[in-house]
């Protein structure tokens, strides 16, 4: 994987189809280090904002591929993507789609953009719009697919967030978006319970928080030991909670959550996974061997 968050030195010209809430943001960044960018929306009224920053605002999608060879697409899904495309000319293009989608969505386009002469990376976007073009804000977008177009317009794809390729693969910047995505979810879900089970009592939400966040910070070293545990096969190694102490502590959630007239729906799913792994005889591993529960392909 590589990284690059460094300004393009040579400004160059792009086309950018979708100018939604994260295509505008998208195009202000280019158009404020001084890139070309030329740009459409299948309601142009939504376009016309970018005209009076810069940019030129096309009549139609094959207009606006026509216009330059580095075609950025961020549209609402993989069909508005194809239907934008239908009829547009993508030989010799150089077709990059930050559009959210699967895995299996971005490597299907990748073989329609090829069989049309068109080199492709696909893209996960990690920010959302005010994040965009702000120095040090922490956003960047996953790349996979062609490494060389990846390489050809780094510069410029480091001018809105952070630049991340992830493999030729195209299939795989949509599964590191998802996978990581899905990560902060179960944070959430984890957080939301927290603040749930402490509200009905006098205890002010902003009087929790840093003590959350801070927990929250010190237990995140656990990503780079499942890491660890899941390349070496052993998940028990230098375990100090083991996963039979951890599912003891499973009623203690639930009547904790029952006596704060909690639903623990947020919480039920994990600790049930837990248990279910102590009762295969995995109770001396930690949390890890939890995963080949989830993993369809083994009939778990």
């Amino acid at each position: 994987m590589t990284d690059n968050a460094v300004a393009p030195r040579t400004p160059s010209s792009l086309t950018l189809l979708g100018t939604g809430a994260m295509g505008t943001a998208l195009a202000r960044a280019w158009l404020a280090a001084g890139h070309e960018v030329t740009v459409w929306n299948r309601t142009p009224a939504r376009a016309e904002a970018l005209a009076a920053e810069g940019a030129v605002v096309a009549r139609s999608a094959a207009e606006a591929v026509a216009a330059n060879r580095l075609v950025i697409v961020c549209l609402l899904d993989d069909a508005s993507v194809g239907d934008a495309l239908d009829g547009a000319g993508l030989a010799g293009r150089d077709l990059v789609n930050l559009t959210t989608g699967t895995p299996g969505e971005g490597r299907t386009r990748a073989a329609w953009a090829e069989a049309r002469g068109a080199r492709f990376l696909d893209g996960g976007i990690m920010a959302v719009p005010p994040m965009i073009g702000v120095a040090g804000s922490g956003g960047y977008v996953l790349y996979s697919g062609s490494a060389e177009l990846f390489e050809e317009h780094r510069d410029t794809f480091a001018v809105p967030a952070g630049a991340r390729y992830v493999g030729a693969d195209p299939g795989f910047a949509a599964l590191y978006d998802v996978a990581l995505l899905s990560a902060m979810n179960g944070m959430f879900a984890g957080m939301l319970h927290a603040f749930a089970l402490v509200r009905p009592e006098d205890i002010a939400p902003k009087e929790f928080a840093p003590l959350l966040a801070d927990w929250l910070t010190a237990m995140a070293p656990a990503v780079h030991q499942t890491a660890d545990r899941l390349e070496s096969g052993d998940y028990t190694r230098d375990v100090v909670s083991n996963l039979a102490m951890q599912a003891a502590g499973v009623p203690t959630f639930l009547r904790t959550a029952e006596e704060q007239h909690v639903s623990p729906e947020l919480l039920a799913p994990y600790l049930e996974l837990m248990e279910r792994r102590v009762a295969q005889g995995h109770g001396d591993e930690d949390g890890t061997g939890m995963i080949q529960l989830l993993d369809l392909r083994r009939g778990a």
